[in-house]
């Protein structure tokens, strides 16, 4: 593996809401899951994965929202999460990246919700090593 499971990072749209949604940030659907996800990420069982609050991703048609990155390995972000039911979900497809090491997990082991959630594969970035 080239990266290890601490270097993943999963940002999460706090901001994320559906339309007509909660004005107020700390009700929005996507602060909800983030919290959810950080109470998750600290059991012992969960993936080594920092999480990190993000204000938007813009993807504000498909929320909730995240991104799973991890240097060298590619980048997702997946949207029409349900802030309600999709952290064990997501947990689940956190562990099958960080059991990669480029991030590239095959279509039909992912998570459901990541096959049909899925806005984006970014590669990964590269150094430029021209002298």
């Amino acid at each position: 593996m080239t990266s290890s499971h601490e270097e993943i990072c999963l940002h999460v749209c706090v901001t994320c809401r559906e339309a007509g949604g909660p004005d107020d940030k700390a009700l929005r659907p996507g602060a909800v899951l983030h919290r959810a996800l950080t109470e998750a990420l600290a059991r012992p069982d969960a993936p080594k994965v920092r999480v990190e609050a993000v204000e938007c991703l813009s993807v504000c048609k498909r929320p909730c929202t995240i991104a799973v990155s991890a240097p060298g390995r590619w980048t997702y972000i997946y949207g029409d999460l349900n802030a309600e039911t999709s952290v064990e979900t997501i947990l689940d497809g956190l562990r099958r990246y960080a059991d990669t090491s480029e991030g590239l997990v095959p279509w039909r082991e992912r998570p459901e919700a990541f096959r049909k959630g899925v806005v984006a594969r970014i590669p990964p970035f590269k150094t430029n090593s021209a002298a």
